[in-house]
């Protein structure tokens, strides 16, 4: 696989993770977006103010400047802030759209560019791996602290339990062929023309 046919897989499994905080957000009042467990826990909006200051750091300019940027305040996104959900959804969506720029920037003339992250270069590729493991490993915790807030009033946001069967009789119905596990996903999404 070229790097911008990776590329193009890895903006599917960002959009898709992505989504699934999205949806998680939507099955929350503004209460539950800063609940913490104790003191020392991460909020669903603390969690969102620190991927959207790494997001910035990392993908800003991210061919040609550090990905740890000096202007970034990282201690400062792990800090108690009382915010509604206009502004949560605010830096979500900046942070997303500064990554989403940057991944539309490669080409194949600068696809070979090194990407440094705290001074320790990485091919596009591994920079990428790195931020969509990290976004992954955050996305998992909104969707894990939403699920726990709303117990059994959580709508899924996969497979529902007791329904395995069912949707793998759906899927191999199918005829073989060669797509993004989240084309259908993300197309279910888009809104209805």
């Amino acid at each position: 696989m070229n790097t911008l046919d990776y590329i193009e897989s890895s903006r599917k499994q960002f959009e898709y993770y992505k989504l699934l905080a999205e949806k998680t957000f939507a099955q929350l009042t503004d209460e539950q977006l800063n609940w913490r467990s104790d003191e020392e826990a991460n909020s669903i909006s603390i969690i969102v103010m620190h991927l959207h200051g790494n997001m910035l750091s990392r993908w800003t300019d991210f061919l040609s400047t550090d990905g740890e940027k000096e202007w970034r305040k990282r201690e400062e996104e792990f800090e108690l802030q009382a915010n509604d959900r206009a502004h949560i959804l605010s830096l979500w969506n900046q942070g997303w759209a500064c990554l989403f720029s940057a991944l539309d920037s490669v080409n194949n003339e600068n696809a070979d560019t090194l990407i440094y992250i705290r001074k320790m270069g990485h091919s596009i590729t591994e920079a990428v791996n790195r931020q969509l493991a990290h976004y992954a490993y955050h996305v998992g915790q909104i969707v894990f602290i939403g699920r726990m807030l709303k117990g059994n009033e959580w709508a899924s946001l996969s497979i529902p339990k007791g329904h395995s069967q069912v949707y793998n009789q759906e899927k191999f119905s199918q005829e073989k062929r060669k797509e993004h596990f989240t084309d259908q996903i993300l197309k279910d999404k888009e809104p209805k023309k």
